[in-house]
């Protein structure tokens, strides 16, 4: 085996060091960056929960925040047993996604944004001024 001491130079180990610090850097920045971006979409989660008398905190309960998820959507809440076969739970998760958007006067395409682009739609559900209509109560859906 070589001794490998004396091929780098001084200045390729500050470099190296550099590029080190650099990458540590930006991955802090990414991840301080999704920390604040998850932080809002819970608050979004519950504000959206509240808006259709569901109990917001229900968010940060793992198995039970799909369930808040269904009912919101007037789904049944048994349907949460399907957590236990993934495929068919991602199945009904897309349509619920719509469902949801439906509850608040949206559309499909604001449907597709929830399937696509959830947290981002989530914080429009949640900070907007998106009203709830339940299941039995005719909304009126607006295309944007």
């Amino acid at each position: 085996m070589e001794n490998l001491s004396g091929t780098l130079s001084t200045g390729d180990v500050l470099a190296f060091m550099t590029a080190g610090i650099a990458l540590g850097g930006s991955l802090m920045l990414i991840l301080i960056v999704r920390g604040i971006i998850q932080l809002l979409t819970i608050i979004a989660g519950w504000k959206m929960l509240n808006k259709a008398n569901l109990p917001g905190w229900g968010i940060l309960i793992p198995v039970y925040n799909i369930y808040l998820l269904f009912k919101l959507a007037g789904r049944p809440g048994g349907w949460t047993r399907w957590i236990l076969f993934p495929p068919v739970l991602i199945i009904l998760l897309i349509i619920v996604n719509f469902d949801i958007a439906k509850r608040f006067g949206k559309g499909v395409g604001f449907g597709l944004g929830l399937l696509f682009l959830h947290p981002i739609f989530i914080m429009i559900l949640g900070f907007g001024n998106a009203k709830y209509h339940p299941v039995g109560e005719k909304s009126e859906v607006i295309e944007a």
